[in-house]
């Protein structure tokens, strides 16, 4: 059976001044509220979440945190069954997490990228992606896990039951299957000292001729850019409008990726290796919803006409774990 894969992109303009950094598969996912089984809107939903897989780039061998931290270095199972805990509003299950598992990445150990699996887990701060055909202000993430194991991003993506002391039992849904597509993470130099990275995007499921409606109200374009900027988990005091992930929680870099901030609050991703650390929090910045006229570049899918059954996302995670109406039709669920 075919595999989608990470596509290719084709210079269109002879600008020396993007350079790829990173290529890789990109799946989108959402989660309904705790005890609501179906989604009909943007309201009905708890969070949205991003998982890279990054196939090749610059490096072949790419570093991520040590195995032994974060929820990497943890196994104990990250929905459990039962206990009691207070009850923290729409988001209770993500903030249980943290707390049972309150330790950012940190360490370093190196991946190959070609040969084992790379799976950065992130978290949108606003349920969306900023609307890359409009300029706005920045979206805030973080990176909730890293991992070489499939079978651990399958465990994030379940759900739960669980009780709370002040309401009760109470039922976390399965997150859905949104999209599927191809990403790259790129260097733009767009003065002659100045340089910033871009994660772009284009999808393949769910196709054209659907309905769209999850992806339309969650901002999922059939391509988009935006602009990413890594944020300095020591930068730390000053007021903000973005939520942060507390100090428990903050990555941990090694020397040389800290030491890339100066005393800048925000940097490039360059390199990516800044995403494979759980903590790592991020600003997306919309760019634009056209890659080509930004860009001068075409990112192109392994198929012309994307094949369900060909789904990388399905095949990778399983329809069991995540139910995929969104992914190949178009609709909430």
């Amino acid at each position: 059976m075919q595999k989608m894969g990470q596509g290719e992109e084709v210079k269109t303009t002879n600008d020396p001044q993007v350079e790829i950094q990173e290529r890789g598969e990109i799946f989108f996912f959402y989660r309904p509220k705790v005890n609501r089984e179906e989604v009909h809107s943007v309201d009905d939903v708890q969070r949205m979440y991003i998982v890279l897989r990054p196939e090749s780039g610059e490096r072949t061998v790419e570093e991520k945190q040590a195995p032994d931290s974060g929820k990497e270095g943890t196994k104990a199972g990250l929905n459990p069954s039962s206990s009691h805990h207070e009850d923290e509003g729409e988001n209770d299950d993500e903030n249980r997490r943290f707390e049972k598992h309150p330790e950012g990445g940190h360490g370093k150990k190196e991946v190959n990228i070609e040969k084992q699996p790379l799976l950065p887990f992130i978290v949108t701060g606003r349920k969306s992606l900023p609307d890359p055909g409009k300029k706005s202000r920045p979206f805030w993430g973080f990176v909730e896990l890293v991992t070489t194991k499939i079978d651990d991003v399958k465990d994030a993506l379940r759900g739960g039951e669980y009780d709370t002391a002040t309401r009760g039992h109470r039922h976390n849904p399965n997150a859905r299957a949104l999209g599927e597509g191809v990403y790259r993470i790129l260097r733009h130099k767009y003065s002659e000292r100045k340089m910033h990275t871009h994660l772009v995007y284009k999808l393949e499921l769910p196709t054209e001729d659907k309905n769209n409606e999850p992806q339309e109200e969650l901002n999922i374009e059939r391509e988009g850019s935006f602009i990413i900027q890594i944020k300095s988990p020591e930068q730390g005091g000053a007021r903000s409008e973005f939520q942060g992930v507390g100090n428990k929680r903050k990555a941990v870099f090694p020397a040389h990726l800290q030491g890339q901030f100066g005393g800048k609050r925000y940097v490039p991703a360059d390199p990516p290796d800044f995403l494979n650390y759980e903590g790592c929090e991020f600003l997306l910045l919309s760019a634009s919803d056209n890659i080509e006229e930004e860009l001068g570049l075409e990112l192109h899918t392994e198929t012309e006409v994307p094949d369900p059954k060909c789904s990388d996302l399905v095949k990778t995670f399983g329809a069991d774990v995540t139910p995929t109406t969104p992914l190949f039709e178009g609709a909430w669920c």
